[in-house]
């Protein structure tokens, strides 16, 4: 467990083309270890990367560690109905298996207080991400998107390898 203290900032304009590089250096890992290489250039890609950081209600953090970047997040916050989303979520390289990661969830989850629900999906061979979300933030499991019951949230071609398979997990607050 990390016992150093992770705080959360709004990233800054100029900070932005060094989130998408780390997040997308962070997200490969799992992709490379699993299918060997990257399918088709960074995952997700630039523009997707672009569209989830300019959507409604998207607000884009930096974690930190004593000031120090190891991480970011891109959330979806839902003002009207407090269903928020966790829609990106990475620990910097060589930060894993420290508690950083739950630690910032927990800083995540102290900034947004009026949240009623948080959903959020991981492809199905991420299973470090299902571990987490499931055994370490209290999230369950609510759908398994397939060929049979594609995602209908995320439509077009998929960055991930994988057919698309992937859950959707939610957390109920309070």
């Amino acid at each position: 467990m990390t016992s150093k203290p992770i705080t959360l900032a709004v990233a800054e304009a100029a900070d932005l083309p060094a989130f998408k590089r780390e997040l997308q250096e962070a997200f490969a890992v799992a992709v490379i270890e699993e299918f060997g290489s990257l399918p088709n250039g960074p995952i997700p890609s630039d523009e997707d990367l672009d569209a989830s950081m300019a959507a409604p209600g998207a607000v884009t953090l930096r974690i930190l560690s004593e000031g120090r970047k190891v991480g970011g997040a891109v959330v979806t916050i839902d003002e009207a109905t407090h269903r928020n989303s966790l829609d990106l979520f990475f620990i910097a390289l060589g930060g894993h298996g420290r508690g950083v990661g739950h630690a910032a969830w927990q800083a995540i989850e102290e900034r947004y207080p009026e949240t009623l629900v948080w959903q959020t999906h991981t492809p199905y061979f991420e299973k470090r991400n299902i571990h987490f979300y499931v055994n370490k933030c209290g999230f369950r499991i609510v759908e398994f998107f397939n060929r049979h019951h594609p995602d209908a949230h995320r439509p077009g071609p998929d960055d991930l390898p994988g057919d698309g398979e992937g859950f959707r997990f939610e957390k109920v607050m309070g």
